[in-house]
């Protein structure tokens, strides 16, 4: 429960940090957001092609080990 409302203080200190009447951080949060997303889209490209590679590599141990049931 304490998680709970902790979580719910936490968001909506950063909201009213963003909006212009409170702290006014909206140019700064776009600006991050423009330079996290490259390397964020980077990242997920990264993960996505490993989990490919290894996809690939199941299905060939797969095959190796059961050659009858491949069909």
């Amino acid at each position: 429960m304490k998680a709970i409302v902790l979580g719910l203080i936490f968001l909506a200190a950063a909201v009213l940090a963003a909006l212009p009447a409170g702290l006014g951080w909206w140019a700064d949060v776009l600006v991050f957001l423009r330079g996290a997303l490259p390397v964020l889209a980077i990242l997920i490209g990264l993960v996505a092609l490993f989990i490919g590679i290894a996809d690939l590599k199941d299905k060939a141990a797969a095959k190796k080990e059961s050659p009858e049931e491949a069909d």
